[in-house]
């Protein structure tokens, strides 16, 4: 068994408060699930001078197959892959 490391990657994107922050991510984020290696789940946003304090924007629950759920942190019904339409 090979043991890889793996590196994250960091893109900070400013915006003017915590929701413009969780909308602008949630669309970072979907856009870059179209690449392979991207986790958007695992997407968070945070105030400049305080890092360590990180707000979810998806729910992130895992979902059979291994996948995430990509809805609101806070949504109503079952977890999905996709927006409900």
């Amino acid at each position: 068994m090979v043991d890889r490391q793996r590196f994250v990657i960091h893109l900070p994107v400013v915006a003017g408060d915590l929701i413009g922050a969780v909308r602008l991510a949630r669309v970072v984020a979907r856009w870059s699930s179209l690449l392979a290696h991207t986790d958007p789940g695992e997407t968070t946003v945070s105030a400049e001078d305080d890092q360590g304090v990180r707000h979810r924007v998806f729910c992130d629950l895992r979902l059979p197959g291994g996948w995430r759920c990509l809805l609101r942190v806070d949504h109503d019904g079952p977890c999905a892959r996709r927006l409900p339409r």
